[in-house]
């Protein structure tokens, strides 16, 4: 090596590489101006659309904006164009296709001011069918008999559960919360009951038909709950006025489970029946009668599985928005990629998708804000 002021070849090689011609369609990261006037009282979409070239998860939040208005605009065929057998799945109030959507989310989110937001969605009839864990069920109807509060994510556990508080992260519940959800559930379990009683009578030889009034679904006591909550602050009221399916196939897993269960010794000998296969039948119908089927999934679990794999009886979603903070390196379906339900058909190959890495709460407000309801005003 030499020192008379030459760079050495093996460091100018490896630092001052040359790169190829860049090509034409490169976009160029660029950010917000916060100088030019436009900057000033932006609307969630403009805000948004200025993120697109940002990099990292703020493009990928502008590319989710994108693909739910696709979802949400496209329009096919008008019903009399088509033959009775393809009048099936979602029209407009014009009688042109329209993509169904679906819609996913999971307990700690109505656990959250998020509710609000969902609610929206549903109380205008934006999304189709909805597919939520049995806390996102339950978390809805107690807000409306009791408030959830703020808390800390560092408050001790032993000491909550001393004073009758449970804790979802940085929120708390009070225990009261679901006393009070007892006796408000139980005497419509009651009633459910002695209605499947007399169903059963009214059959004769107790052997029930698919369409029998007496088989309840967990779609069925969803819809019934929103009816007798009758506040329009939940989720469920708006779907039950909307007739739009709340599907929950894991009802019993959480609160509704426990009532459920303590509800077996008070009735006994009789139980409630629920027939959880009529249900995976109306949702996969669902999706193979859609024109265009759509996904927008808040977090993982059952929930994102659920709405993958009803599409997946139609060969596919066309339009795919995943939003959570799971990773794909332990090979969990919450963490997957769109990708990855692509190699199993419950994506299309030339669909639009993309996730979002990115707490729910943080980026889905901006999400509605910018796309279903940005047009509120108008």
């Amino acid at each position: 090596m030499s020192d008379s002021g030459k760079l050495p070849n093996l460091a100018s090689d490896a630092v001052l590489k040359q790169s190829v011609p860049v090509p034409d369609d490169f976009v160029e990261v660029s950010g917000i101006d916060y100088l030019k006037d436009s900057a000033y009282n932006m609307t969630a979409k403009d805000l948004i659309s200025s993120m697109s070239r940002m990099g990292f998860q703020a493009s990928s939040l502008a590319q989710a904006c994108n693909i739910i208005d696709e979802m949400r605009s496209w329009r096919g065929k008008h019903k009399s164009e088509l033959p009775e057998h393809e009048q099936v799945g979602e029209f407009d109030d014009e009688g042109r296709q329209k993509t169904t959507v679906f819609l996913g989310y999971t307990s700690n989110l109505i656990s959250s001011g998020l509710r609000d937001t969902l609610r929206f969605l549903v109380q205008h009839k934006m999304v189709s069918g909805i597919v939520a864990t049995a806390g996102a069920v339950e978390e809805d109807l107690i807000k409306c008999l009791a408030p959830t509060y703020m808390g800390d994510f560092t408050l001790p556990g032993k000491g909550l559960r001393d004073q009758g508080m449970n804790r979802i992260g940085n929120l708390l519940v009070p225990n009261d919360n679901y006393c009070k959800f007892e006796e408000w559930i139980v005497p419509i379990f009651d009633r459910l009951l002695e209605e499947q009683q007399e169903a059963v009578k009214k059959e004769g030889d107790g052997v029930l038909d698919a369409g029998s009034s007496a088989i309840l679904t967990p779609s069925k006591i969803i819809d019934r709950l929103g009816k007798e909550i009758n506040d329009e602050t939940s989720v469920l009221y708006w779907a039950h006025k909307n007739q739009i399916p709340i599907f929950s196939p894991g009802l019993t897993d959480g609160s509704i489970g426990d009532m459920l269960f303590f509800h077996t010794f008070k009735a006994s000998p009789h139980q409630l029946r629920l027939d959880i296969v009529a249900d995976i039948r109306k949702i996969n119908s669902m999706a193979m009668s859609a024109s265009r089927a759509g996904m927008i999934i808040l977090g993982g679990g059952l929930i994102k599985h659920h709405i993958c794999n009803a599409c997946l009886m139609r060969n596919g979603a066309d339009y795919a928005v995943y939003i959570n903070t799971g990773q794909e390196f332990d090979g969990s379906d919450a963490g997957a990629r769109p990708d990855e339900a692509i190699s199993w058909g419950k994506i299309k190959a030339d669909a639009r998708s993309v996730k979002v890495y990115a707490d729910v709460t943080l980026v889905f407000p901006l999400i509605v804000a910018a796309t279903f309801a940005s047009e509120k005003g108008k």
